[in-house]
Parts: structure tokens; C-alpha cells; sequence
């Protein structure tokens, strides 16, 4: 996450390496987490063998050149509250492309609530509200979202 002015690059690649590598020595996928950090992201990923266990991008907002690179090293695509916000036009033509059994969707409570709860703290039970939304932009069902987005695939 380079978001903030005072980041630590080298530190966070160092852990983010560690915790590639404790991952695969377990055999379970990863949750990352990446902000303003696509290309050190995506080199580490492959560099480390992240592919070898996958796992989900989460609170997606990056680009689709992003998306398409972490879906070829076995990941999925989660999107938050943040797009049910007006101003994430480029983040609703992503969902558009994102190929559905790769996408999944989350609240990220307490944080980033949808509309029209947006400002207020987060909980789990809106997660449906990123679910029609998507559901609108992709112009299919609510139920094709929810099965979608609850399957479970080995």
C-alpha cells in the first residue's frame, strides 16, 4: 500500500514476500491487499510463485490490466462498497469485464460502506447491496450474483 506519503517499500515487500512464502508452505491462498502499488505487486506475486496457492485481490480498485494479470496468477477479484459509489465509474466498467467466476464481492467492514449507507460504518448484511449492484452492471440477476459470488469450487 504506497498510498501514504511515509511508506516503507522495502519493508511492506519484505513482509508481503514473507507472507507469499508462509502461504504456499501451508497451502492456503492469500489475501492482498494493494493501493497505488500495481507493478511491485504483480512482479512479487509471480517472483514469489504466488500462483501456486492463488487467492483474491481484495477491495478491488485498481486498473484492468491489474485484474487480467492477477487472474492469470490464480486470483479472483473483490469488490467492495465502493462500487455502489457514483464516483467509481472506472471501477463499474472493471466489474463489467471481469470474468464473473472470478469476481467476489465483500463489505470490508467497518469500513467503505455502499450507498446509500456510505459514511456510516460498515456491517456484513450490506454486502447485498454490492451485489445488486453488480448485478445491474453486468445486467443479469441478483440470484446469478449470489450463486456466483457463494459456490464454492475446488
Amino acid at each position: 500500500d504506497y498510498y501514504r506519503k511515509n511508506t516503507q517499500k522495502e519493508c511492506q515487500q519484505q513482509r508481503f514476500r514473507q507472507h507469499i512464502r508462509a502461504a504456499i508452505a501451508v497451502n492456503k491462498p492469500l489475501i492482498v491487499h494493494t493501493r497505488q502499488a500495481r507493478e511491485e505487486t504483480l512482479n512479487i506475486l509471480r517472483e514469489e510463485g504466488a500462483q501456486q496457492v492463488g487467492g483474491v485481490l481484495h477491495c478491488f480498485t485498481e486498473d484492468l490490466s491489474m485484474a487480467k494479470s492477477a487472474i492469470k496468477e490464480n486470483f479472483y477479484i473483490s469488490f467492495s462498497g465502493i462500487l455502489t459509489f457514483k464516483n467509481a465509474a472506472e471501477l463499474k466498467a472493471i466489474a463489467q469485464k471481469v470474468p464473473l467466476e472470478r469476481v467476489l464481492i465483500e463489505t470490508d467492514s467497518p469500513y467503505l460502506a455502499p450507498h446509500p449507507f456510505r459514511g456510516k460504518p460498515n456491517q456484513p448484511a450490506y454486502v447485498r447491496y454490492v451485489a445488486e449492484c453488480l448485478a445491474q452492471l453486468r445486467d443479469c440477476s441478483l440470484d446469478k450474483i449470489a450463486e456466483q459470488t457463494t459456490t464454492y469450487v475446488i
